[in-house]
């Protein structure tokens, strides 16, 4: 049976992030997931998840300052970087977490590509002390314009270069779907180095029953693979969450 993880990133978005952890589990989700968490106190957390008994999947690094999107790519960064990798760490740590995203922010080219790797080989040595997972994740150029990170094969020659077994993909259904499609051939392609799986309907992010892709048979596929893990919900509800969950009945 599929299981499923709330993005709290765009799902209750809001609620407090321990109200918005309790509202999941009311809701029948079996994990949770976020973005940036920091303005909440990681023992308020901790506390949800315990009472509630869900995990919590994956936060992101900081994006870094107005206009940014991540520092893990950006010449001349690597401080700040390591920083928010560190600062991602703690809280995972802190909250019990599974797995960081490492956003690599805008810039392109061959410095951009050996600054990534670097900070990812020092975001895994890290990681790897705690039983931590480091995702990164290619993001769509219409959502993300100069992203550093755009396909899964740019991922998957990071991966490989890295050779590192705390490193893995994001595979986000709604950004593959956008810039490469043949969803399911892509995703059988990357699955031995998939950490995650994330969706929601294309091109709209809105949840699974609208849009271009047939997610009943999607997710019919994921289990026939054998991945198992909580699929993460990340789609933005058109108001509240609770009337776009009939997905869930399926």
């Amino acid at each position: 049976m599929t299981r499923f993880s709330a993005n709290l990133g765009f799902l209750w978005a809001e609620l407090t992030l321990p109200e918005a952890i309790r509202a999941a589990a009311k809701a029948g989700f079996d994990a949770v997931e976020c973005h940036w968490p920091y303005d909440t106190p990681p023992e308020d957390v901790r506390k949800a998840l315990v009472e509630t008994g869900l995990p919590m999947l994956g936060l992101n690094t900081s994006r870094g300052k107005a206009g940014e999107n991540g520092l893990a790519a950006l010449k001349g960064r690597t401080p700040q970087a390591r920083a928010a990798i560190d600062q991602a760490l703690d809280y995972a740590v802190a909250t019990g977490t599974k797995a960081v995203h490492v956003m690599a922010g805008f810039a392109s080219g061959q410095i951009a590509h050996d600054t990534f790797v670097e900070n990812l080989r020092y975001a895994c040595k890290n990681a790897r002390p705690h039983n931590i997972t480091i995702l990164i994740e290619p993001l769509n150029v219409y959502d993300a314009p100069d992203y550093f990170l755009q396909n899964s094969d740019q991922a998957l020659r990071i991966i490989n270069q890295l050779n590192d077994p705390a490193l893995k993909l994001m595979f986000d259904c709604y950004h593959l779907q956008i810039m490469e499609g043949d969803l399911m051939r892509r995703l059988e392609k990357c699955l031995p180095v998939v950490g995650h799986i994330q969706f929601a309907s294309v091109p709209e992010r809105r949840e699974p029953s609208l849009g271009e892709l047939n997610y009943k048979h999607i997710f019919t596929h994921i289990e026939k693979l054998g991945y198992c893990a909580p699929l993460g919900a990340e789609y933005k509800p058109d108001g509240k969450t609770e009337p776009t969950l009939d997905w869930m009945k399926w």
